[in-house]
């Protein structure tokens, strides 16, 4: 009967108008869209940091790997 997601999608709406009305639901909707927008600048400012990290990790295994007075 509820094979497809399209299928669950539909009855979770029909019962989110059912327990909170057809004017809350745009309230929802847009604090979840704000949610998921301050997730993606939370994500996108960790792979920052760690890239950061990674480069400096880098740089310091390349200046560790050259000699430094050969004789």
């Amino acid at each position: 009967m509820f094979d497809s997601l399209d299928d669950w999608l539909i009855i979770a709406l029909v019962v989110a108008v059912l327990f909170y009305g057809s004017s809350k639901i745009p309230q929802f909707a847009h604090a979840l869209g704000r949610s998921l927008g301050e997730f993606k600048k939370g994500k996108i400012e960790v792979e920052r940091e760690i890239q950061a990290e990674q480069a400096a990790a880098a740089a310091k295994a390349a200046t560790s790997a050259t000699p430094t007075g050969s004789r």
